[in-house]
C-alpha cells in the first residue's frame, strides 16, 4: 500500500482543521460577555432594589423603637418620681410644712409676718395702684383716631 498522488489531496480535505472556539467573546451558555456584563448588572440592581425597601423599613423600625425604650426609660424615672413624692406627701408633718409654705397657712396662736423684698412680685398684683378716672371715648373714636394718628 503505497500512496499514490490521488490519495494526497483526498487526505488532506479530509483533514480539515477544526473550528476555532473563542472563548473570549463567547462565554458561558454561548453569550458574549456584553450580554453577560449587562445580566449581572440586572440581576445586581434586581438585588439591590429587593433588598433595600425591607432594609429601610428595619432600620426605620429600629430607630423608632429606640425611641420608645427611651421614652419609657423617662417615663418609669418619673413615675418614680412621682411615688417619691407620694411617699412624702404621706407624712402629716410634710403636708403641714407644704400648706405654711404654699397656702401662708398658720397655726393658732402663731404671729405672720410677711417680709417683701424690692424685686418680690409675688404680692405688688394684688396692690396695683388705681389709675385717674378721665373722659372715656367709645371704642370706635379711639380706633379712628388711631387710624388717622390724631393721639
Amino acid at each position: 500500500m503505497s500512496e499514490t498522488s490521488d490519495d494526497r489531496p483526498e487526505r488532506a480535505s479530509r483533514r480539515r482543521p477544526a473550528p476555532r472556539r473563542r472563548w473570549f467573546t463567547r462565554g458561558w451558555f454561548g453569550i458574549s460577555t456584553t450580554r453577560r456584563a449587562a445580566v449581572v448588572a440586572t440581576v445586581v440592581c434586581a438585588l439591590a432594589l429587593s433588598i433595600a425597601v425591607p432594609l429601610r423599613t428595619y432600620l426605620s423600625q429600629r430607630d423608632d423603637v429606640a425611641a420608645q425604650e427611651k421614652r419609657q426609660a423617662e417615663l418609669r424615672a418619673q413615675v418614680q418620681e412621682l411615688e417619691e413624692r407620694k411617699a412624702q406627701l404621706s407624712d402629716p408633718a410634710q403636708i403641714q410644712a407644704e400648706a405654711r409654705r404654699r397656702l401662708r397657712y398658720v397655726m393658732p396662736g402663731e404671729t405672720p409676718y410677711m417680709v417683701q423684698l424690692p424685686g418680690d412680685n409675688g404680692m405688688q398684683s394684688s396692690r396695683q395702684t388705681p389709675q385717674a378716672p378721665g373722659p372715656q371715648q367709645p371704642w370706635f373714636q379711639n380706633l379712628w383716631d388711631s387710624v388717622i394718628g390724631s393721639r
